[in-house]
């Protein structure tokens, strides 16, 4: 070996320590973190996989308690008998995780023109702003739960109370409701003095000074209940959207209040390491041991 000129040596040397170290890190240290894993945090390990009948050995995997999920029927509405989960930029596809990345300055919509389409050819539906996304959620949310779906800065049918001033700067001549698609009635009928318009699909009114109004109404509806997480996929919601949702699914499956409560607590998860963030309910969970109570 002593004979080979010096750069084999090297590159022989390089080699070996090529082998040990893919043999090391690349096989002995993942097969022993598995190993240890399986036998230590079997659920954790294999995805925290919840099965709808776990005492059955034939029981199917439903989904993961980590990984938030809908339930809707097969007409995108919530099943009233569920636990609904907090909304989801990514529809739940875990594949597709993420936020909306909009922030709270996008307050304007981009309404739909009639008979217009989008560049693949399908019927123009427009933008909906982050604020009436949260307008509109919190609407269904009280429709569905039977509480009022209104607050700050949204209209009565659910979009965000917002107008456009003109001109820009000094006195207003001419305002626009501009997220209340006409013919609908403007959510205020004067504003400075000036009639409120509806607004007019497909107009510009990028010249106009914007101004969201801020209305009495005070939020029933809880703000897990109307914003996605940064993940998408948040399998918990708060206790105070859980609450609100128990007197519904109570009816629904016929049972008392006092013993949803009860599971309520059961599968409330309190705060990281004691104090940081806010009790949370895990909803798949929650569901799954409804159904294992009253099917």
């Amino acid at each position: 070996m002593e004979r080979l000129p010096s750069w084999i040596r090297q590159h022989l040397a390089a080699l070996r320590a090529l082998l040990v170290l893919t043999l090391v890190t690349g096989a002995i240290y993942p097969l022993l973190v598995t190993g240890v894993a399986q036998a230590v945090f079997n659920g954790n390990a294999n995805g925290s996989l919840l099965r709808k009948e776990p005492a059955q050995k034939d029981g199917r995997d439903v989904g993961s308690a980590l990984i938030g999920q809908s339930f809707t029927g097969e007409d995108g509405n919530p099943i009233r008998k569920y636990f609904q989960s907090r909304p989801s930029a990514g529809g739940y596809n875990p594949l597709a995780s993420g936020a909306s990345n909009l922030g709270p300055e996008d307050v304007l919509d981009t309404l739909p023109v009639p008979g217009a389409k989008d560049d693949e050819g399908n019927p123009d539906t427009g933008r909906q702003s982050l604020l009436t996304q949260v307008c509109a959620r919190s609407t269904a949310v009280g429709e569905l739960e039977g509480v009022s779906g209104a607050r700050p800065y949204c209209t009565g049918d659910g979009v965000g109370a917002v107008l456009k001033v003109f001109p820009a700067v000094g006195t207003p001549t001419r305002v626009v409701s501009v997220n209340q698609a006409c013919p609908a009635t403007p959510f205020i009928p004067v504003y400075q003095g000036v009639r409120v318009e509806c607004g007019r699909p497909g107009e510009d009114y990028s010249a106009g000074r914007t101004v969201p109004v801020r209305g009495n109404a005070r939020a029933v509806v809880p703000p897990d209940a109307v914003t996605a997480s940064g993940s998408g996929l948040d399998p918990h919601i708060s206790v105070a959207y859980a609450e609100l949702q128990a007197p519904r699914v109570a009816r629904e499956r016929g049972l008392g209040l006092d013993t949803v409560r009860a599971l309520i607590g059961r599968h409330t998860t309190g705060r990281a390491l004691g104090f940081m963030g806010e009790p949370g309910v895990n909803v798949l969970e929650l569901n799954l041991d409804l159904d294992r109570l009253k099917g």
